[in-house]
């Protein structure tokens, strides 16, 4: 993970405009360059998902891998991304105080319904975002 220069790794639904938005949105609040990107259906996502064992090909769950080789998924990814972002943002970690299975069930629902949230829109990241996002495994053994 190190070669990645101990960024944070987002894993996302690739065909998800809800998912998609938040992932500009990401990349736009993300002034300490702290955070990458990978479609859950490209290559590098299904070596995330197939190395840890986890389900691959429903992509309804947000993941996040720690730099240290931990992930965290759910409203856990969703707050520890707040946190990285500090500022401001660091203020939606106050949903820590809800039950770690209330939050997720929250997730669940905002999940399940997600295509009928947002449209479908296209986002295209520009050359400065492109060089965020990882296709496939740059170092062949990475997720390993």
């Amino acid at each position: 993970m190190k070669m990645l220069n101990n960024k944070n790794i987002v894993f996302f639904d690739g065909d998800c405009g809800f998912c998609n938005f938040w992932v500009q949105w990401i990349l736009e609040h993300d002034r300490r360059d702290q955070f990458l990107f990978s479609s859950l259906q490209s290559e590098f996502g299904q070596k995330f998902l197939s190395s840890r064992g986890l389900e691959t090909s429903q992509f309804n769950t947000l993941y996040l891998l720690k730099p240290d080789g931990k992930y965290l998924d759910k409203s856990r990814a969703v707050l520890e991304i707040a946190k990285i972002l500090g500022g401001i943002y660091s203020v939606f970690r106050i949903g820590i105080v809800l039950p770690g299975a209330l939050r997720d069930l929250l997730y669940d629902i905002i999940s399940r319904n997600r295509m009928k949230i947002s449209s479908q829109k296209c986002f295209l990241p520009d050359q400065n975002q492109k060089k965020k996002f990882i296709e496939t495994d740059p170092f062949n053994s990475l997720l390993q």
